[in-house]
């Protein structure tokens, strides 16, 4: 195995295994340390089935299955141990230019990290290329951990204790339209605006899009920190951007960074990726140690 680091400890690419195959104790471990390390994982030249995808996923935790989309406007493809990020109907086909399905996945272009709405937050996402566009449609990812480190102390100190109302819609966004009404009043938890991580004592900034108050604050106030941290996270110093390859598969801490998708030719290029998302253990686990 060798592990091929972005920078010194956000983001790195991991070759010379094969994650269709069982992993030796020894493989296991020493992916699970370089999780921890960087944060960002790249693994080229995959080729999971959706079982394999499942299986090495369930060696981090449990896979969510609740999806929140509603049936109704976009049927599921996949099993619902997957989210179908493409632009393609059940038939395969490229979506309408008038569809649904594209206004509201258009919130994927925003900042943010996988289920925070949810109170058992995300520990962590595996996305699979099974299609890739020839040009863009790269995903970025944020360090909100190198960009709490580097805060000013004071600034540091400010936030300590501010706990986060996240919710998983926004009231006055065109894409939030996809999802259930149950499920927009359903989810809506709160989370410490800092995370420590218990393994290696690192803190990070728990924001995005789905961050959207700071209790006991005017929302306007609220809103405003909050926009003005995931700005400061989301700098170039602090991004990597993963330009797809056939083959690839992606694996990234949601607990301490944040990704957005960006755009590409949608009614031109097929672009299929299939994502697990894998849940912490408890209410406030977004920082619960890996078994």
């Amino acid at each position: 195995m060798e592990i091929r680091p972005v920078t010194e400890s956000f983001a790195a690419e991991i070759g010379g295994v094969d994650l269709s195959k069982p992993l030796s104790a020894t493989g296991e471990a020493s992916i699970k340390a370089a999780f921890w390390k960087y944060a960002v994982l790249v693994f080229p030249d995959q080729d999971l089935t959706p079982q394999q995808h499942i299986d090495f996923s369930k060696k981090f935790g449990p896979v969510e299955t609740d999806r929140v989309l509603d049936p109704k406007v976009t049927p599921h493809r996949l099993d619902l141990s997957f989210a179908d990020i493409s632009n393609l109907t059940p038939e395969g086909k490229i979506w309408a230019g008038d569809s649904r399905q594209r206004m509201y996945k258009a919130g994927n272009k925003l900042w943010h990290t996988d289920s925070s709405f949810k109170p058992i937050a995300a520990l962590a996402s595996l996305l699979a290329a099974r299609i890739v566009p020839p040009v863009g449609g790269n995903t970025e990812f944020a360090s909100a951990r190198a960009a709490y480190a580097a805060l000013p102390a004071t600034r540091k100190a400010e936030l300590e204790g501010m706990v986060v109302v996240h919710r998983m819609t926004h009231p006055d966004k065109e894409h939030d339209d996809g999802y259930r009404d149950d499920d927009k009043a359903r989810h809506v938890v709160t989370h410490p605006l800092i995370r420590t991580n218990p393994v290696n004592g690192r803190k990070a900034l728990y924001v995005g899009a789905h961050a959207q108050e700071i209790v006991g604050m005017p929302p306007q106030e609220g809103r405003r920190i909050l926009d003005e941290l995931t700005a400061f996270c989301t700098q170039p110093q602090f991004v990597y951007s993963h330009s797809w390859r056939d083959g690839d598969a992606v694996m990234w801490d949601n607990r301490c960074a944040l990704h957005r998708a960006t755009t590409f030719d949608k009614t031109r290029y097929k672009r299929k990726l299939h994502r697990t998302t894998i849940a912490g253990k408890s209410p406030d686990s977004a920082f619960a140690a890996m078994p």
